[in-house]
């Protein structure tokens, strides 16, 4: 079932991603050559607790970390440890603030050490994934499908040589971190037999993509969560919680 969130209960969701997307940019910029993932997980309770939230990732039964960190060719849902991150890694966080009753979800990909003395390729390969997010938000709005936003996200990955991962998908987010509909970054059959999307709608607008095939694995050993490439090769995230309004969309969690 989807549901129509109310003024009163945006207002909550808006104010949860303020929060997040305040942290989210103070752990991208803490992401650095010799900083651990574990030490960004810290901080991000850290901050998020500071302001009023609590982490939205330990709601979920099981999962005892705030973010989901994806080094090189981790796809999702990466558990923190105590990797050192280096210079030239590509890595993806994955955060969620709970306020008031509600979940607000987002992430974001960086190129460790910043893009001027990066691989162009992998500069590329992320480029792509933000453009993809930005024209694929520009298709939220009334009267428009869910697969206007499958389709788009599609067409600008994988018209530029990359896959998209068929298995993991966005969605819709409120008093559940995961709701309906799903939010495919890829079309099934007919976009007019897709979801609609109507004013009030909170959903999860993300980008899972990877620059070689498309299959993934979990991890194994011990750990029940990390998903990676299955080819080993590199993965981009980037994901926005927004809001359909009547006249178009506003994206809550806003850099």
């Amino acid at each position: 079932m989807i549901t129509i969130k109310t003024p009163e209960e945006v207002k909550i969701m808006d104010k949860s991603g303020k929060i997040l997307a305040t942290v989210l940019a103070q752990v991208m910029e803490a992401a650095k050559p010799g900083v651990s993932e574990i030490e960004l997980d810290i901080m991000a309770e850290k901050l998020i607790r500071e302001m009023g939230g609590e982490p939205g990732f330990q709601k979920v039964p099981g999962y005892h970390n705030t973010i989901c960190i994806s080094t090189n060719d981790v796809v999702v849902h990466g558990i923190p440890t105590e990797y050192i991150l280096k210079k030239g890694d590509i890595v993806g966080v994955d955060c969620g603030v709970y306020l008031d009753g509600f979940h607000t979800d987002m992430s974001d990909s960086i190129i460790v050490g910043g893009e001027k003395e990066a691989d162009p390729k992998n500069v590329l390969f992320l480029q792509t994934g933000k453009k993809a997010l930005l024209k694929a938000i520009q298709q939220v709005k009334p009267g428009n499908h869910v697969g206007d936003i499958s389709q788009t996200i599609q067409s600008i990955v994988e018209g530029a040589g990359y896959s998209i991962v068929r298995n993991l998908v966005g969605h819709g987010v409120g008093r559940e971190l995961h709701e309906e509909p799903e939010i495919p970054g890829f079309i099934r059959g007919s976009v007019a037999k897709t979801p609609l999307l109507r004013p009030g709608m909170t959903i999860a607008v993300e980008i899972i993509y990877n620059m070689g095939k498309k299959e993934v694995v979990y991890a194994g050993g011990s750990d029940e969560w990390t998903i990676k490439t299955k080819d080993g090769s590199l993965s981009g995230l980037f994901e926005r919680t927004v809001l359909v309004t009547e006249k178009g969309h506003k994206v809550l969690t806003e850099c």
